[in-house]
Formats: C-alpha cells, sequence, structure tokens
C-alpha cells in the first residue's frame, strides 16, 4: 500500500515537473518571439527616411543650384515614398543656407545641396563666418561638374580666345566683365584670366543674374557664366562663347575648346555642385544617400548634359578630397585678387 502510494507521488511530481519544464520552455520562446518583433519594430521603426527630408539651397530659386536640387530630389521622392523638399534660404554669398544646415540635427532629415562659393571660396572670402563649412558638414556625394564659360557680346570683334585677349591688350580699360558678386566663380574665373594674359579689364559686380542681362545688351563687354545659365543664349546667336573654364571640354558644349588648351596651361576654374549633411550625422546615412544618388545619376545623364552640367557622383571620400583640394586652389586665388567680403 505504501509503495503504492509512493509510486502515485513520484509520478505526479514527474506530472507536475514536465508541465513545468513546457509552461517554462512556452514562457521563454514567447518572450524571444516578443524580443524579435521588437527588434523587428525597432529596426522598421528607424529604417531611413520614414518622414520628410529637407534639402535646403543656398541661393534663389531658378537658379542652376536650384535646378540640379529639383532634379535629385525628384528621384529621391521615388525611390523612398518620402518626400525630399527642396528649401530655399538665399543671402550672405551663400552663406545664410550654408549655415542653417550645419547647425541642423545631424539625423539625414535635413541636407543640402550646396556649391564651390560657400564650400571653397567663402572661407576665406569672408573675414568671419559663423561656421566653418569645411569641418561642419560632411560630403555625401558629388552631384556635378559645372563649367564656367567665357561669353563675350557679339559685337565684340573676337572670335577666338587669342583675338579676346588681344583686342584686351589693345584697348586696355575698355573691356568690362560682369560677375554674380564679388568672389564668385565668375569673378575669379575672370581675374585669373586677366592676370594670367595681361589683358587689362574692369570688374563690374552684379547681384545674381543682372550680369547676364547687361552682358545680353552689351552694356558690358564679357563674363564667364555657368553654361546652365546661358546654354540657350549660346545657342541662340546671342553670345559667342570663346571657352570653358574645365580641364577637359564640356559634354554640353563641346565644341568650345577649353581655356588650357589655348595656352593656359592649369586653368581650371568651374563650378561644382554636391550633397551635404551635418557634422554628427550617422554613417549608415551618409553611405544610403551616397548609393542613392549615384544610382539615380545615369537616369539623369542627358537632361544634366543638355542643360549644361556633367554629371559626376563616387564614394563620400572622392568628394571630400575634391572639397579639399578646391578649398587649398580657391584659397591661394582669392588672395591673389585681394577680394575680400563682410
Amino acid at each position: 500500500m505504501q509503495a503504492m502510494e509512493e509510486t502515485n507521488v513520484n509520478a505526479t511530481m514527474q506530472s507536475i515537473r514536465g508541465r513545468s519544464v513546457a509552461a517554462t520552455l512556452t514562457a521563454l520562446l514567447a518572450t524571444a518571439w516578443i524580443g524579435v518583433g521588437a527588434t523587428t519594430s525597432h529596426a522598421q521603426s528607424n529604417a531611413y527616411p520614414d518622414h520628410t527630408v529637407r534639402v535646403i539651397v543656398a541661393f534663389t530659386a531658378g537658379g542652376t543650384t536650384d535646378i540640379l536640387a529639383r532634379a535629385i530630389t525628384q528621384k529621391l521622392t521615388e525611390r523612398y515614398k518620402q518626400s525630399f523638399i527642396v528649401d530655399n534660404r538665399p543671402g550672405g554669398g551663400g552663406n545664410i543656407g550654408t549655415e542653417v544646415a550645419a547647425r541642423a540635427a545631424p539625423d539625414g532629415y535635413t541636407l543640402i545641396i550646396d556649391s564651390v562659393g560657400p564650400i571653397a571660396v567663402n572661407p576665406t572670402l569672408y573675414k568671419k563666418l559663423n561656421i566653418n563649412p569645411l569641418s561642419d558638414l560632411v560630403p555625401v556625394v558629388q552631384i556635378a561638374d559645372v563649367p564656367n564659360v567665357l561669353v563675350v557680346h557679339p559685337s565684340l570683334p573676337a572670335n577666338t580666345l587669342d583675338e579676346f585677349i588681344a583686342y584686351g591688350k589693345a584697348n586696355p580699360g575698355k573691356l568690362n566683365y560682369g560677375s554674380t558678386g564679388i568672389g564668385t566663380s565668375s569673378h575669379l574665373s575672370s581675374f585669373m584670366l586677366s592676370q594670367r594674359s595681361g589683358a587689362e579689364t574692369v570688374h563690374v559686380p552684379y547681384k545674381g543674374a543682372d550680369a547676364l542681362k547687361d552682358l545680353l545688351t552689351g552694356r558690358i563687354q564679357f563674363m564667364f557664366a555657368t553654361i546652365p545659365s546661358v546654354i540657350e543664349q549660346i545657342h541662340a546667336g546671342k553670345l559667342r562663347a570663346l571657352a570653358v573654364s574645365s580641364a577637359h571640354r564640356s559634354r554640353s558644349l563641346p565644341e568650345v575648346p577649353t581655356v588650357e588648351e589655348q595656352g593656359f596651361p592649369g586653368f581650371e576654374a568651374g563650378s561644382w555642385f554636391g550633397f551635404f549633411a551635418p557634422k554628427g550625422t550617422p554613417q549608415p546615412v551618409i553611405a544610403e544617400l551616397n548609393k542613392a544618388v549615384n544610382e539615380a545619376l545615369p537616369s539623369l545623364e542627358a537632361q544634366m548634359i543638355r542643360e549644361g552640367a556633367d554629371p559626376v557622383g563616387g564614394p563620400p571620400s572622392q568628394f571630400a578630397q575634391f572639397v579639399q583640394r578646391e578649398y587649398e586652389k580657391w584659397k591661394v586665388i582669392v588672395q591673389d585678387s585681394k577680394a575680400t567680403a563682410e
């Protein structure tokens, strides 16, 4: 009798222990699935981008930077099914918008498409900046190289760069050139050519597009302008293109020789545009944006070339090295020109 009771007790205890083990395993599995679900949910909630991205442009709507920005952001909007909104913040030679971007939260939801002026020229041109674009912004990807093109009014008796320089030397002080402002690439390109050729010219700085208006009416005789801003006037015969400022001929104007191949080695003074993010932006976000822009550029290539820009692309490291070289180059040019801005 006692043996039977002990047997029943042992069986009961084993059954209880069995149920306990089963219950424990069930609880552990449930916890594990909850953990997996939480991790998956966390990963999904952190997928970039999961809401609207603001892309600052430090110049007015309709300019070269703005046109490129809107083309790229449209592709990014289509890719991610999230809005990439262009926010124009002009002023201060591009410094205002650049500072807004540099001071934004480094979370990938405020970016800037910026250009040679605010990034590579202004740190030397301006006596005091509130931020350092070279250290407070992180290069993401170069979008395009946009050479400047030397254009003259058709009334000027010069069909080649040699004839232009000869005219300038024979008529000192009679060639007036416009620019979009002191220290801009259009100003410094003309300064470089005048300095190296020995032609005496007069600088007439403007604000924005007014320089082109006066060139078209003949009030000024020449200027270096970005190809997108004058390509239509060149094709229409309203302006005559004599040279481009890039190291190689532009795919947008392949018939126009470079300044370099016309006797001025090392003459390279164009514009470029690229994506930047605030310092501290997570590396995975930088990598994702870089990949997206590189994959978008081929679909924009024909349009960009038609409008005067040469697509570039490449990894962030390549763009960072390029930006540093550009800063060092323009620093010397700005100092030689003695140009300053407040």
